[in-house]
């Protein structure tokens, strides 16, 4: 089977990595690169990724290269120290760097804001028996490949979206450091057909946080009735097995709490560091930026747990209007009678933030890098998703809504205007 991988960034080569150390030969792990002459140098690199990990370096070969919008225009030839160096070949195109092959796993690394862009130029290559990873910042890019892409469900490619806490920053060409060992946890979405992917999970009577997932209610790999889900269960067992990475495969239901949880996070520490521009530990030592953490702590929890309540099917409104529906609903928040998880409410929110600030300490934030660099920003896929949620159940998000405002005019006037 092979595995595509888009995005080879400090995430994207880290899921290649141990991707490639982890699977059998037999199975490929490809690079989608945006142009033929970067795919040329991974070739003059010998198709390698360097990983350091406490000052330890673990290299990993064996990659396959294809191009993300191949060209047959011939490319300007390389620096001559350059090809020396490597001992390139003149030729800079390659028949294999193009191809019209199916996708059979596609993992998605790149920014939020690229995806969908993304999987529609290789919209040719998926098929319904096609699996894609999404591993983003932010949320909001699911529902969007679902109103823009893939509209029709019955020829949607199966979706695993996944929440990643492991750190990581690139040091030089393909050459990564692991700043922080975190977790990476991914769930599989409904499935437009009907199969019950957590069935065993469901069934069983054994207490809840002992219950396991079964790659057989996926697929079983020794019926041929069961070929469109085989590369949805590949690709769970190859996740699952990315043991440097602390994978594991959960309920759709707790990826999406921990989905929420980051979105929180990202939501509070990129935009402060980004406008502040300081290293994600120092965001937090002023009583300003606590209380700026708290009233978005507070804003998302609330939107949270209305969203919540509607999905609790006990919940009967009984008041007429919409006003007086949501107060009702807003009070019922505030006795604590919505289901919303524990780990989404205000205090446990602003607890995670500040973790996450204390173990990333000497970390420089994505966005900060991004403003610093004058690109684009996942701000809308951050707070503009949780400004989102609260429009929809008429929740005041005043502050998460001005932290957006103000990335937006942090991107729109350069770094330097005001420098003589």
């Amino acid at each position: 089977m092979r595995f595509h991988v888009i995005g080879i960034g400090p995430i994207g080569t880290l899921i290649a990595h141990h991707l490639r150390i982890t699977l059998p030969r037999p199975h490929s792990v490809v690079l989608i690169h945006k142009k033929p002459r970067w795919a040329l140098k991974a070739e003059g690199f010998k198709n390698s990724i360097k990983i350091e990990l406490d000052g330890i370096l673990q290299t990993s070969r064996g990659f396959i290269s294809e191009v993300f919008k191949p060209t047959t225009k011939r490319l300007h030839p390389l620096p001559k120290s350059f090809r020396e160096k490597h001992i390139l070949v003149k030729k800079a195109y390659r028949p294999y760097y193009k191809t019209t092959a199916d996708i059979e796993s596609l993992i998605v690394t790149t920014k939020a804001y690229s995806v969908v862009p993304a999987i529609e130029a290789l919209l040719p290559r998926l098929k319904p028996s096609s699996t894609i990873v999404l591993l983003n910042n932010g949320m909001g890019v699911y529902e969007e490949l679902l109103e823009k892409v893939f509209r029709n469900p019955k020829e949607r490619p199966h979706f695993i979206v996944a929440s990643n806490t492991n750190g990581a920053w690139t040091k030089g060409y393909f050459h990564t450091v692991h700043a922080g060992v975190g977790s990476l946890t991914f769930g599989i979405t409904g499935d437009p057909n009907g199969r019950d992917f957590e069935a065993s999970f469901n069934a069983r009577d054994s207490p809840f946080e002992d219950r396991p997932l079964s790659l057989d209610d996926i697929a079983r790999a020794d019926e041929e009735g069961d070929a469109r889900y085989l590369s949805l269960r590949n690709t769970v067992a190859a996740l699952s097995g990315l043991r440097g990475l602390g994978a594991k495969w959960q309920p759709i239901s707790r990826v999406v709490v921990a989905l929420k949880r980051k979105l929180v996070v990202n939501s509070v520490i990129n935009p402060l560091t980004a406008l502040m521009d300081c290293r994600n530990g120092d965001v937090f030592e002023t009583e300003a930026s606590r209380r700026i953490m708290q009233r978005v702590c507070a804003e998302a929890a609330t939107a949270f747990a209305l969203q919540a309540q509607e999905d609790d099917e006990g919940y009967q409104p009984t008041c007429t209007g919409v006003n007086s529906e949501i107060k009702e609903r807003l009070n019922r928040v505030r006795m604590g009678l919505s289901r919303v998880s524990p780990a989404l409410r205000a205090k446990a929110l602003e607890e995670e933030c500040l973790s996450v600030a204390r173990l990333t300490k000497h970390n420089t934030s994505s966005m900060l890098a991004d403003v610093r660099g004058g690109s684009h920003t996942e701000i809308d896929f951050m707070n503009g998703y949780l400004v989102g949620i609260g429009r929809a159940y008429k929740v005041n998000m005043h502050v998460t809504a001005t932290l957006l405002n103000l990335i937006r005019m942090r991107t729109a006037i350069p770094m330097d205007r005001a420098r003589p």
